[in-house]
């Protein structure tokens, strides 16, 4: 599930088109823009819908199958990666564990700067709203993008890239189930008072309270998407 290094930048075009290429769909497969899971990928469809050519495309989906987001069948091609109950369970267990380590080895380094960008994280999220509609939900990009630095910060002090990395392929995957079920988490969940309650036991230092509450966090969210029936369908 590891991914691969971008294309270099020498000989120019081509790998810039293709790390373009690359990102946008990357994009589409953790917004759920190419559902449903399972779905084929053909390539004939792809180069016309990105404007590309069915090489790059290849290329593209190549590094996409790296990253778990897609599925290389034997003599049939590409495919969204598919979900399920077991695998969601998985990833989550495996985000809990990994985040307990880096959250506890941030908050032992007592460094001033990952504090001070923790709390600068905390406070741009707090004053995003989570959809841009009060009546309906409707996705808000700034706060999908300020969600995400606020964990990155989470774990950003415990000093080994390798260990953040490996979290972040985690939290894009379960991005993707998050996904699935998006409509039923808002607007009931008071996810504002969750990251408030972290963040309360990571000021007071209580780093078993914090892992605590963290890791609660992400198993709630896992909880709603196993709850909800049509989360599975495809």
């Amino acid at each position: 599930m590891a991914k691969t290094p971008a294309p270099p930048a020498d000989p120019g075009a081509p790998a810039t088109l293709a790390t373009s290429l690359y990102d946008r769909m990357r994009a589409d497969l953790l917004a759920g823009r190419l559902l449903p899971p399972g779905r084929k990928l053909q390539i004939e469809f792809l180069s016309h819908h990105y404007g590309a050519g069915q090489t790059p495309v290849r290329e593209a989906l190549n590094r996409l199958t790296a990253d778990g987001l897609v599925e290389q069948r034997d003599q049939r091609g590409f495919a969204v990666a598919a979900v399920s109950p077991a695998d969601l369970v998985e990833i989550t267990n495996t985000r809990c564990w990994l985040e307990e380590i880096a959250l506890r080895k941030s908050m032992a380094s007592g460094s001033a700067q990952w504090e001070e960008d923790l709390v600068l994280a905390f406070h741009r999220l707090s004053k995003t709203p989570r959809s841009l509609r009060d009546d309906r939900f409707e996705a808000n990009p700034e706060w999908e993008q300020r969600h995400r630095a606020f964990h990155r910060a989470l774990i950003g002090g415990c000093g080994s890239r390798w260990l953040i990395g490996f979290c972040e392929q985690l939290a894009d995957q379960l991005y993707r189930y998050r996904q699935l079920s998006v409509q039923k988490i808002f607007p009931d969940r008071p996810i504002q008072a969750e990251h408030e309650a972290l963040m309360e036991a990571i000021t007071a230092g209580d780093a078993d309270r914090a892992v605590e509450l963290l890791t609660e966090h992400y198993q709630k969210t896992a909880r709603i998407v196993l709850d909800d029936p049509e989360a599975f369908e495809g």
